[in-house]
C-alpha cells in the first residue's frame, strides 16, 4: 500500500497521522472484501479555504466542509469491480501496479471543532472521517436514509473493530 499523506497545515497531530492511514484502510480493504491488498491513497490535511475552494470548484458549494472525497473509480454499486480490469491505467498506478483508490482532503479546523463537540479526542474524529471517506472512495454514499445507516453501520463496526471510540 502506497500512502501520501501531506499536512499543509501548521497543525502537529499528537499521533502518527501516516499510521493511523495505513491501519484504518487496510481494515476498511478487509471489511469490505475489497480484491486488491496493493492500493495507493492520497490524503490531505488542509485549512478551512483550501477545502472551501475545492468544494465550491467541484461540488458547487461554497463552504467549509470536513472531508472531501475524489474516488478514482466511478463504481456502479459499492465495492462492484466488475468495470475494472487488471492492469488498466485508468485504475492503477503504472509504476507500482497498485489500485489507485483516490484523495481525500481533511480539514483540520473542522476536524478539531468536532472533536470538541463530540466530546471526543481528534485522533478518534481523524479516524472516523478517513472511514467515511474510505467508504466513499468505494462507491458508498449517504443520500438516502437507507444509504446513511449503512454507511453509519459500516464506519462504527471498522472503528469499534480498532478500538477506536468516543471517549
Amino acid at each position: 500500500m502506497t500512502f501520501y499523506v501531506d499536512n499543509e497545515t501548521e497543525y502537529k497531530f499528537d499521533f502518527d497521522a501516516d499510521e493511523l492511514v495505513k491501519i484504518l484502510v487496510a481494515k476498511v480493504l478487509e471489511t469490505e472484501k475489497v480484491p486488491y491488498t496493493d492500493v495507493t491513497l492520497n490524503l490531505s490535511f488542509t485549512d478551512e479555504e483550501t477545502i472551501r475552494e475545492t468544494n465550491r470548484d467541484f461540488r458547487n458549494m461554497d463552504k467549509v466542509t470536513d472531508v472531501l472525497s475524489f474516488p478514482a473509480i466511478d463504481f456502479e454499486a459499492p465495492v462492484d469491480f466488475a468495470g475494472v480490469k487488471e492492469g488498466d491505467p485508468a485504475y492503477f498506478d503504472a509504476e507500482t501496479g497498485e489500485l489507485i483508490l483516490g484523495d481525500i482532503m481533511i480539514c483540520v479546523k473542522r476536524a478539531m471543532e468536532q472533536a470538541e463537540e463530540y466530546g471526543h479526542s481528534l485522533k478518534r474524529e481523524i479516524a472516523f472521517l478517513i472511514t467515511h471517506s474510505c467508504l466513499h472512495l468505494l462507491g458508498y454514499d449517504h443520500e438516502t436514509d437507507e444509504e446513511r445507516i449503512v454507511m453509519e453501520d459500516k464506519q462504527r463496526n471498522i472503528l469499534d473493530d480498532l478500538n477506536i471510540k468516543r471517549e
